[in-house]
């Protein structure tokens, strides 16, 4: 399969080379698609405050 030493360390190093744009290209995927911000922190504490006063007051 590898005819000298050299020839094995280099098809290493290119393995780990493709595997390490590889994972740079899906971090770099990742970052690019937006997520939904859920629950909105403002959103959410404000309703289980509303809630929260509903439930005292009956």
């Amino acid at each position: 399969m590898f005819s000298t030493d050299p020839h094995f360390l280099l098809t290493l190093h290119h393995d780990h080379a493709r595997d390490l744009r590889a994972d740079v290209a899906a971090d770099r995927l990742a970052r690019s698609v937006r997520r939904p911000r859920w629950p909105d922190r403002v959103g959410f504490r404000a309703g289980r405050r509303r809630n929260a006063v509903a439930c005292s007051t009956s």
